[in-house]
C-alpha cells in the first residue's frame, strides 16, 4: 500500500504525525467553539453566524492563496499561516481563561482564523504532493485522511471531557499547543523551489486556474458535486452542537459523544479508501446519498439512532471530500496545482457561510427535526440529479 509505504519515509512520517498533532488540537478546538457560543448566546442561529465567519473568508482568500502557492516556497507559507493561528488560538484561550470573552470576540477570532486557515488549505494540499512526489499522492491523501478523521473522532470526545472538568479556555489552549510540533517539523523542511514568477496579475493568474476547472470536463463536474454538497450537507459544525443542546439537551460530554460519532463514520470512510485503491467519480454519488440519508434519520431524536446517522453522515461527506481532492489533484497539471485547489477549496470552504447560516436559520426557524429533514431532502434531489446526469462509465484520470 503506498500509505504504509510513505510512513516508511522519515521526513514524510515526521510530517504526519506532526499534522496529526496539529488537527487533533483543531478539532478540539471546534468542539469547544460551538459549546462556546451557545453557553454565551443560546442560539442556533447565533452559532450558525459564527461558523458562517469563519468561512466567509475563503471566498475572499483561497484564490490569491492558490496564486501564491504556485510563486513560492510552500513550506514558508505554511510557516505563516500556522504560526498565526496558533497565535489566535493563544489569545482567545486567554480571554477566555480570564473570563473576559464575550460573543463579539468569538466573532473576530472565527473570522480571522478563517482567513488564515483559507490562505492554509490550497497551499497545504499543494505542499502535500510535493512533499509525497506525484506518484504517492493516492496513498498520501488516504493516509492524511485517516490521520485528519483519527483527530475527528478522539478530539470532540476529549474536548467534551475537558470542557467539562476545566472549562472551554483549556481547549482552546491545547489548540495553540498542538501547533508547535509542526511549526518544528516544517522548520527542517527544505524551503522548496519557487513557482513561475507570473506576470503579476493576480487576478490574472487566478482566472487561470478557474479557466481549467470550467473546461476539464471531469475536474467541472467534481468540483460542482462538491459545491452542493458541502452546502447543504457538511455543515455539522452548526448541526451537532444545535441538535445536542437544543433537541436531546445534552451536557459539553454527551455533545462529544455526537461529534465522535461524525468522525468514526468519517474515519471509516477513509480506512475504505486507503484499501480500496483509486477513486472513481460515483463514490462521491454515493457518499452524497450517505448524507442525505444521515440528515433525514435525524428526524427521529433517540441518542443511539442519532448517533448512527451522524456516523453515516461523517462516512458519506469523507466519501466525497477524499474521491474529490484525489481526482482533482490527479487531473492538474503540476504549474496549475495551487490555483486549482484553491478554486476547489473555494467552493468546498466558501459555500460554508451560507450553508452554515442556513443550517441555524432552519433550525430557529423550523426546529431541529424538521430542518434536518429539509437539508436531508435537498440533499437527496441534488443526489438523484447527479446520478440521472452522470454517467456510470466515468472514470478517473490515468
Amino acid at each position: 500500500m503506498l500509505a504504509l509505504a510513505l510512513l516508511q519515509d522519515p521526513r514524510y512520517r515526521a510530517y504526519w504525525l506532526a499534522l496529526f498533532t496539529s488537527q487533533m488540537g483543531t478539532w478540539m478546538q471546534s468542539a469547544a467553539q460551538g459549546w462556546l457560543v451557545l453557553l454565551l448566546t443560546g442560539s442556533a442561529e447565533r452559532l450558525g453566524l459564527v461558523v458562517a465567519l469563519q468561512f466567509l473568508p475563503s471566498l475572499l482568500f483561497s484564490l490569491p492563496a492558490g496564486v501564491l502557492a504556485d510563486r513560492y516556497p510552500k513550506r514558508n507559507l505554511l510557516l505563516i499561516t500556522q504560526g498565526g493561528m496558533m497565535l489566535l488560538a493563544l489569545l482567545m484561550a486567554l480571554l477566555i481563561l480570564t473570563g473576559v470573552v464575550r460573543y463579539g470576540h468569538v466573532l473576530l477570532f472565527a473570522f480571522l482564523y478563517g482567513a488564515l486557515n483559507a490562505m492554509d488549505l490550497p497551499v497545504r494540499q499543494s505542499f502535500t504532493v510535493e512533499l509525497a512526489g506525484r506518484e504517492r499522492y493516492p496513498g498520501a491523501i488516504a493516509l492524511n485522511s485517516f490521520g485528519f478523521n483519527t483527530s475527528r473522532l478522539l478530539g470532540p470526545a476529549l474536548s467534551g471531557v475537558l470542557i467539562a472538568l476545566y472549562g472551554v479556555g483549556v481547549a482552546y489552549l491545547a489548540n495553540a499547543l498542538s501547533f508547535l510540533p509542526l511549526l518544528l517539523v516544517l522548520g527542517r523542511v527544505p524551503p522548496g523551489p519557487r513557482g513561475e514568477e507570473g506576470d503579476g496579475r493576480f487576478l490574472r493568474e487566478a482566472l487561470e486556474g478557474i479557466r481549467f476547472v470550467l473546461e476539464h470536463p471531469l475536474v467541472r463536474r467534481v468540483v460542482g458535486l462538491v459545491l452542493f454538497a458541502s452546502l447543504l450537507g457538511m455543515n455539522f459544525q452548526t448541526l451537532v452542537p444545535a441538535y445536542a443542546r437544543l433537541v436531546l439537551g445534552l451536557s459539553a460530554t454527551g455533545y462529544g459523544f455526537l461529534l465522535s460519532a461524525v468522525g468514526l463514520g468519517a474515519l471509516g470512510a477513509a480506512l475504505v479508501m486507503a484499501f480500496t485503491g483509486r477513486p472513481r467519480p460515483m463514490r462521491l454519488l454515493l457518499g452524497v446519498f450517505a448524507l442525505a440519508l444521515a440528515h433525514l434519520g435525524l428526524f427521529l431524536p433517540h441518542l443511539t439512532w442519532v448517533s448512527l446517522c451522524l456516523a453515516l453522515g461523517g462516512f458519506g461527506m469523507i466519501s466525497v471530500l477524499i474521491n474529490a481532492n484525489t481526482l482533482v489533484q490527479l487531473s492538474v497539471p503540476d504549474r496549475l496545482r495551487g490555483r486549482v485547489m484553491a478554486v476547489y477549496s473555494l467552493v468546498m470552504l466558501g459555500t460554508g457561510p451560507l450553508g452554515a447560516y442556513l443550517t441555524g436559520l432552519l433550525f430557529e426557524a423550523l426546529g431541529g427535526r424538521v430542518a434536518a429533514l429539509v437539508l436531508g431532502g435537498a440533499v437527496l434531489l441534488v443526489g438523484l440529479y447527479q446520478l440521472r446526469a452522470w454517467p456510470t462509465g466515468s472514470s478517473p484520470p490515468a
